[in-house]
């Protein structure tokens, strides 16, 4: 029997609980993984009894980002950037949806974190931008999304360098909700969630719709600029090299 990757229970009345557990591949994006994705974030978004949404991964890794495998498909002219389009999937979630993210995020990992609407980390665990790492620029709409998160600054950095840092580092540094014990995170995920689906859907609607203004637009004016940095990056035979020598997943 295969194993589900993106599960979904419900705790509360009204909250749904999206855990991605794709084992075998650390929660990094496959075309499997991401079609589930979609359609697990179209499942909860139609579900009128559906107020929030957690979104979870593992406790050692909430999402490692771009499988190797898909990255060499982009590095080869196979598959196209704008194909992947989980940010904007996420981000027309109607419903708040709240990243508890008790492992790391990295890569594309991060940049669907940045699409909800409230982010718990965890101080333990790392988070960052491993792109240019790997020869190409940040994509999924991160360019400008980390900046509204943790200010231009300390996101030059995480772009430039493709360090991963600490939960704590972001402690009085960003905008994210909370840094907490791992331990904690899932616990006030739940605790902001069942505050949440206390209120009508209309209203929580509405009020989604009007609260993720700034981030869509981010996303929609970030994406071509990222398109075309990618199109020049991937169009360089050394990019795929370097993916295959600077590919990592967290452990």
């Amino acid at each position: 029997m295969m194993t589900e990757t993106v599960a979904l229970t419900r705790q509360d009345e009204g909250v749904a609980v999206l855990t991605m557990q794709d084992l075998p591949n650390r929660n990094a994006f496959t075309e499997p993984f991401v079609d589930r994705l979609l359609e697990r974030f179209r499942e909860v978004g139609e579900d009128r009894e559906t107020r929030v949404v957690i979104l979870c991964g593992q406790e050692d890794i909430w999402c490692a980002g771009a499988h190797q495998e898909l990255l060499l498909d982009l590095a080869e002219g196979d598959m196209d950037a704008g194909d992947i389009l989980l940010s904007k999937a996420l981000l027309d979630v109607p419903i708040p949806v709240i990243a508890a993210l008790e492992g790391h995020a990295v890569g594309g990992g991060l940049a669907l974190a940045l699409c909800c609407d409230i982010l718990v980390m965890a101080r333990e665990s790392r988070y960052g931008c491993s792109f240019m790492n790997m020869g190409f620029t940040p994509g999924m709409g991160i360019t400008r999304l980390l900046q509204e998160a943790v200010g231009e600054y300390i996101a030059g950095e995480m772009m430039f360098g493709g360090q991963l840092f600490r939960g704590s580092h972001f402690e009085s540094r960003s905008g994210v909700n909370y840094v907490l014990r791992k331990q904690k995170v899932f616990w006030k995920a739940q605790q902001l969630a069942q505050r949440i689906a206390e209120k009508p859907r209309f209203a929580l609607e509405t009020l989604k719709g009007d609260l993720s203004i700034r981030r869509r637009q981010l996303f929609e004016e970030t994406r071509t600029r990222e398109a075309a940095m990618h199109r020049l990056c991937f169009g360089r035979p050394e990019t795929a090299e370097r993916i295959r020598e600077n590919y990592t997943k967290p452990t």
